[in-house]
């Protein structure tokens, strides 16, 4: 048995943190010409210190831990993520643009439902290792699924925050599916999940105007289709090989959170095609190399417990760049290892951790 980390699974995760990095300190110059009291070396510094830097050191720390130490935790990081989230809508919550997603401890502020997208994963992940002999059950699979994404979902939609309800729910049906699942079951979660979220478009303004942007973006091109019209000018104007890094315009005027929801407008206005798309297969490949250490793991516990944080990160990812180019809905959901917010990304490096940790246990090929 190996003790040493996957090296490809690294020096990927190494190249898209450097290349997230590069994009992100490109996006931020354009707060330079901005107003708000948002200034560059304010967001530079947070995702410098409290992501990279703690990240980094929990990446490291983390890839040395057992991971099978994490089924007997979960319990326990699972409860003390719920309440971390519930705090979020108590006075000590932090509120920007009508949602109560942050604690804040003088002028620190971080997201529990980082945590909590992280615990969920791991508990499920543990409770589906226990009973994988019976996984075809309706109490082994759906019970746990229920117990574990509810009481999350129900925090985060007081927040509220439906898309990382939308995020957690697709890591653990993801794990269901790699468990052995049945189809029928994940049919039905896929199903139920869709009504829910048109039950709250219906019910929650915001959400029924993302989806009404979505299906009609250039109805209102000044309005609330502003963001979206905005971002596919930035990707367009970019063509092939781009305008060469740090010469977008569109971040300095035009694009709204160009370092948050728009951030891969800008990587497409600088890069181009090639650079977007060299993007896009990074992530890609982080899912495959991230799945194939899940399937030489030593028991069900990492491989699930790699296959849910794999799904975490990358789904995530996909539905900020899909957003971006008019795919899907806005969410807010950030792009990992590129996007401002020094928790996502000091959180992901963790994960990151741990499918390390698990990859120092890989079975040998064949």
């Amino acid at each position: 048995m190996k003790n040493s980390v996957d090296t490809p699974f690294l020096i990927l995760v190494s190249i898209l943190v450097v290349f997230g990095l590069l994009i992100f300190t490109s996006a931020a110059l354009g707060l330079l010409a901005r107003g708000g009291g948002v200034t560059f070396s304010s967001v530079a510094t947070k995702q410098v210190l409290l992501g990279l830097l703690f990240g980094g050191v929990a990446l490291t720390a983390i890839s040395h831990i057992d991971y099978r130490k994490w089924r007997t935790w979960t319990p326990y990081l699972f409860g003390f993520a719920l309440i971390l989230t519930g705090l979020t809508l108590t006075q000590f919550g932090l509120s920007l643009k009508g949602a109560s997603r942050w604690l804040a401890i003088g002028s620190f502020s971080f997201q529990p439902q980082e945590i909590l997208k992280f615990a969920s994963v791991a508990f499920l992940a543990a409770l589906y290792a226990a009973n994988i002999r019976a996984i075809g059950t309706f109490r082994a699979s759906i019970l746990p699924l229920i117990g574990v994404v509810g009481s999350a979902s129900l925090l985060l939609l007081l927040q509220p925050n439906t898309a990382a309800v939308v995020i957690i729910c697709g890591a653990c049906a993801a794990m269901l599916f790699a468990a052995g699942g049945r189809v029928s079951y994940l049919v039905a979660i896929f199903a139920i999940g869709v009504l829910v979220v048109g039950m709250l478009a219906l019910e929650r303004p915001y959400l029924r105007a993302r989806f009404e942007t979505f299906i009609h973006p250039s109805q209102d091109a000044l309005g609330s289709g502003f963001q979206v019209q905005q971002s596919l000018i930035a990707v367009g104007s970019g063509g092939v090989w781009g305008r060469g890094f740090g010469q977008s315009i569109e971040k300095f005027s035009y694009l709204p959170e160009p370092i948050g929801d728009s951030i891969f407008a800008v990587a497409g206005e600088e890069f181009g095609f090639v650079g977007s798309t060299a993007l896009v297969l990074l992530f890609a490949a982080f899912v495959l190399l991230g799945l194939r250490i899940a399937a030489r793991a030593p028991d069900a516990f990492g491989s699930l417990l790699v296959v849910g944080l794999v799904t975490l990160i990358a789904g995530q990812s996909f539905i900020n760049i899909a957003s971006s180019i008019g795919i899907l809905p806005l969410s807010g959901e950030p792009l990992i290892f590129v996007s401002h917010g020094g928790t996502a990304l000091a959180i992901a490096l963790a994960e990151v951790g741990v499918i390390l940790s698990v990859s120092r246990r890989m079975r040998p090929a064949g």
